[in-house]
């Protein structure tokens, strides 16, 4: 494979050599059927590039209805250079761009290069392929016309599609931004109505606390009390039995018995005891 830099800078050289003596030869070349087949958001037309050997180099015209550009696959094409095509022998130099696939790249046609084209009869490039490749412009002015018109429709839908699928995706997200919103206040309700809950509940059980700690402050004061009137009435027993313990020994001297006093009084006590006065 040649390198890059003599690739591009052979271009002059090729054209003005072969594909002048050959354009007699180009113009003999079957019209192009300038079939148009659609893509995704353009539309494009396939042409077969053939050089003196007759080896065949595909290229493809493609357009979104605004601008056309040509479309080829060549090894080693760089990210970007300014490459020359000529019609009828006049070079036009456009923009090269490599695209995604490797080894794909597309040529953006100026409004100069594609008039050009409408109005020319053979296609020449020198640096597709290791021979300068020509191929004719028969109905290339309707051609060119259709593919445009081809472009813009699809290019049309395409748009019409992907904004659908923008108010779609606009919609979901519009959708799910609300029902956040709406599962954001339902966890913040369920969140209070919790807590309320939860207050209530430690309420309830700090008055059930204060109700057993008073109940039991009640049962321990009874408890106290019956203890304080069994203590007074052991005190009132202790007491009468010291009471009567020390009445029982009033008639005990010495250990002995002291008769108690009589029933009756003595017979002088029935009579009157007359007191003088000093």
């Amino acid at each position: 494979m040649r390198r890059a830099g003599v690739l591009f800078t052979v271009v002059t050289a090729a054209v003005a050599g072969p594909l002048a003596g050959g354009r007699a030869a180009a113009a003999g070349l079957e019209a192009s059927a300038w079939a148009i087949t659609p893509e995704d958001a353009a539309c494009h037309t396939d042409l077969e590039m053939v050089s003196r050997s007759g080896a065949i180099a595909p290229i493809a015209l493609i357009s979104d209805g605004e601008h056309v550009a040509l479309r080829f696959a060549r090894e080693g094409v760089p990210s970007q250079a300014f490459l020359p095509i000529r019609v009828d022998g006049k070079a036009y130099a456009n923009l090269v761009q490599r695209v995604g696939e490797e080894g794909v790249a597309v040529m953006n046609l100026s409004d100069e290069t594609l008039a050009a084209l409408r109005r020319g009869k053979t296609l020449q490039v020198a640096w597709l392929s290791d021979e300068a490749v020509s191929a004719s412009l028969a109905g290339a002015s309707q051609g060119i016309a259709d593919l445009k018109t081809c472009g813009a429709q699809v290019a049309g839908q395409h748009r019409a599609r992907e904004a659908e699928l923008d108010a779609q995706r606009e919609r979901a997200q519009t959708e799910a931004r609300a029902k956040a919103v709406a599962d954001e206040q339902l966890a913040t309700a369920r969140a209070q109505t919790a807590a309320v809950e939860a207050e209530r509940q430690r309420v309830a059980a700090e008055a059930q606390r204060a109700q057993a700690q008073a109940e039991e402050l009640a049962a321990k004061a009874v408890q106290e009390r019956a203890y304080a009137e069994q203590a007074q009435e052991r005190t009132y027993a202790d007491q009468a039995r010291q009471q009567r313990t020390a009445a029982q020994q009033q008639y005990y001297y010495n250990g002995q018995p002291i008769p108690p006093p009589p029933s009756s009084p003595p017979a002088w006590a029935s009579y009157p005891q007359t007191y003088y006065p000093r």
